[in-house]
């Protein structure tokens, strides 16, 4: 029992004292980013490792997720919001206005406020979706 204990012992060992010396780690490590056409340059040296990595187009370019980005101003906008724009402007003095003027014009101060929580907080969901990278 105890023979058939070294032999096994024996036979793990030896592919171990079979092996070479470990190796060292290469001295030289080059990392480099790669704009367009160019080419991963060699190692200059045997114990050097070159890592290329391709960075896109141009260093100086926009990327494309950035690029043409929707206008925001007011002639981007719907006409839909255009007249619903002028239809609260011209209801300065009428219930649920919102205005100083008028008899009933204070009442829509907070249905107003409301509406504008509420578009800005649409406004930061959609700005927020458009930004690469955000898992909103």
């Amino acid at each position: 029992m105890i023979a058939k204990l070294l032999v096994a012992t024996a036979m793990l060992a030896t592919p171990v004292m079979a092996q070479d010396k470990p190796q060292d780690p290469p001295k030289r490590v080059r990392s480099i980013l790669l704009y367009g056409q160019e080419e991963c340059p060699k190692p200059q040296d045997p114990d050097e490792i070159v890592v290329c990595a391709n960075a896109g187009e141009s260093p100086y370019r926009i990327p494309k997720a950035l690029r043409d980005q929707p206008k925001e101003d007011a002639a981007s906008q719907a006409w839909t919001n255009r007249v619903e724009t002028v239809e609260e402007v011209n209801r300065a003095g009428l219930p649920n206005s919102c205005s100083p003027v008028g008899t009933g014009g204070q009442t829509g101060c907070t249905r107003q406020m409301l509406q504008q929580w509420y578009q800005d907080r649409l406004d930061r969901k959609a700005k927020a979706a458009r930004i690469p990278g955000n898992g909103n």
